[in-house]
């Protein structure tokens, strides 16, 4: 009768978690809009720094301090986030092919279920404008070609990082764009986004991806000279000092350099000012809002596909580990109902961003999602069963080109509202208490107790082999 009565305690926590949430009535009285903006390689922390996002998002919203990334890459990342699915599901492990990229993620077939479709089958009009899947198109479509889901497509088919010099297949017809300083992406995104959001007559799903502050950061010629003399911050640990009983590939790595360190510097200035673009265009995005009268009955996200290394543990630059400053982004969300200018500590992950659209917009994900509606939380709410566990999955490419990129052998991770625990295919481990220890300087996996490895590696075998509504289970056990 005991195991009776748990099983059906699961099975109700499940249904509670996969059912929709009813919603409080938007401003207007009908369907919200969503405006989803997902920056690429932007790191926790710096959103202070730009005035737009602070004073129409995050001023008007809430924010999310834990809320983390399933693979801190773009590809697979951006795969989780069109699809609910952690990267042991939706198989798309890498940037490049044959294992990642967008030729594998359209190979696989997951283009014929995305929140593109789920929205637009719910009625929305919906557009992606800007970053896709690293490598769209490559070889494998034309460059004229348009996903399913999409009833606006505005995406870079060359030179996508560069924001200058590039060509944007435009509803299926491929645009060559200049040097000029009107040719900067950025603005021509939020250019093509107001134009979106100002003919919409029904219901819209805006998913907008800027470039910035990915590397080469190039910044907006009006943006050129901003943040003179800025320097990447120096928490404990930037430069980290001992790195002794850390898993080789880090323990390997010599200290920095002044020289090393002076390019970080740099580097951090060319993000910070690429960024000036991305915060022109939310203030562009609410002000078309605010003019079309539609501001009320919007909801507006801002999140990243994954965090970025600029100094920290002896990382010159660069994202795919475990530790805080790849695997956490920030999260604010913004609309009707949602409390302002508030920080909340419960967890998320990028798998529960679909199903939180969906639940805004009633569309209905399909069984194999594995992430929450975060509305519970965005409302004010404190759901007696809420996530636990993040589930974080690293692969290297057998590209060897891609693979240079990384020194970080494959893991899997669990982060928990206290902990970060790491299991490397080597066979190494690394655990940090994030109470303790918030710069994760101190590795205990040797010294920790045997109950607490225990625990730990249990939620991240559970983690790394849920599926669909399991994961539900998964994710909240601990």
């Amino acid at each position: 009768m005991c195991f009776v009565y748990k099983a059906l305690c699961r099975l109700v926590c499940v249904l509670l978690l996969v059912l929709p949430v009813a919603q409080p009535a938007a401003a207007s009285g009908g369907r919200p809009n969503i405006v989803f903006i997902v920056a690429d390689d932007l790191d926790y922390g710096t959103l202070p720094y730009f005035p737009n996002i602070t004073q129409h998002v995050v001023n008007e919203g809430t924010s999310f301090e834990r809320f983390f990334v399933t693979n801190s890459w773009c590809c697979p990342s951006r795969s989780s986030i069109l699809r609910s699915q952690y990267v042991h599901s939706h198989g798309v492990w890498t940037n490049t092919p044959p294992e990642g990229g967008f030729a594998r993620f359209y190979e696989l077939g997951l283009e014929r279920s995305t929140i593109g479709t789920w929205m637009k089958d719910a009625g929305y009009r919906t557009a992606l404008m800007g970053k896709y899947l690293n490598h769209y198109p490559g070889n494998v479509v034309p460059k004229t070609y348009v996903p399913p889901g999409w009833d606006e497509w505005a995406v870079p088919v060359s030179h996508l990082y560069r924001e200058y010099g590039y060509r944007l297949n435009e509803n299926g017809r491929v645009t060559r764009y200049g040097w000029g300083e009107e040719d900067y992406l950025s603005d021509v995104l939020a250019g093509k986004a107001g134009d979106f959001i100002a003919g919409s007559r029904t219901p819209f799903f805006l998913y907008l991806a800027p470039i910035a502050p990915h590397l080469p950061a190039n910044s907006a010629v009006r943006h050129a000279g901003a943040f003179p003399g800025a320097r990447a911050p120096r928490t404990p640990s930037f430069n980290r000092e001992d790195v002794s009983r850390e898993p080789e590939w880090l323990r390997s790595r010599p200290p920095l350099t002044k020289k090393q360190i002076r390019r970080v510097d740099r580097r951090y200035r060319n993000r910070m000012r690429a960024m000036l673009g991305v915060d022109d265009l939310v203030g562009s995005v609410v002000e078309t809002l605010r003019e079309t009268g539609k501001l009320d009955n919007t909801y507006i996200f801002f999140t990243s596909d994954n965090g970025f290394h600029q100094g920290t543990h002896r990382l010159p630059k660069g994202k795919t580990t475990p530790f805080e400053e790849a695997i956490k982004v920030p999260l604010v969300v913004r609309g009707p109902g949602i409390p302002r200018n508030v920080t909340i500590g419960e967890m998320g992950a990028t798998v529960d961003l679909a199903p939180t659209i969906s639940a805004l917009g009633g569309a209905v994900p399909p069984p194999f999602a594995e992430g929450r509606s975060l509305l519970p939380v965005l409302h004010g709410g404190q759901p007696a069963v809420w996530r636990k566990n993040a589930l974080i999955e690293f692969d290297r490419p057998t590209n060897r080109s891609s693979a240079a990129q990384t020194p970080v052998p494959p893991y899997r991770a669990v982060r928990t509202p206290r902990y970060t625990y790491v299991k490397y295919e080597t066979g190494e481990e690394q655990l940090y208490d994030l109470r303790s220890d918030p710069y994760q300087l101190d590795n205990l996996a040797a010294t920790a107790s045997p109950e607490l490895l225990t625990d730990l590696r249990a939620r991240l075998e559970a983690m790394r082999t849920c599926a669909g509504a399991n994961c539900l289970v998964a994710d909240s056990t601990g």
